[in-house]
């Protein structure tokens, strides 16, 4: 198993901030992560990141949030996914 953390970010139509927040704040996945924390930046920017357990090739499995509606935001969401990896002691 490793741990395999999902970040999506997306910047909100001008104004919009709050209403692209709480949209992100809203989205049920198919299931729960491990952990799931919300942010706001500057520019209404929102960014989710879900921590989820996974064998190895199953994380192409994992729910993620969906594009919000267009007129939400301005420019296609970002994704990222990233595996932990062991730390050396050295």
């Amino acid at each position: 198993m490793s741990t395999v953390a999902l970040m999506w970010e997306a910047r909100a139509a001008d104004g919009r901030g709050n209403e692209l927040l709480e949209w992100a704040r809203s989205q049920v996945l198919a299931r729960e992560p491990v952990r799931r924390e919300v942010f706001r930046a500057p520019q209404d920017r929102v960014l989710v990141i879900t921590w989820w357990e996974a064998a190895e090739g199953v994380a192409a499995d994992l729910p993620e949030l969906p594009e919000p509606a267009a007129d939400l935001i301005t420019r296609a969401v970002h994704r990222w996914r990233f595996e932990s990896v062991e730390v050396d002691g050295g």
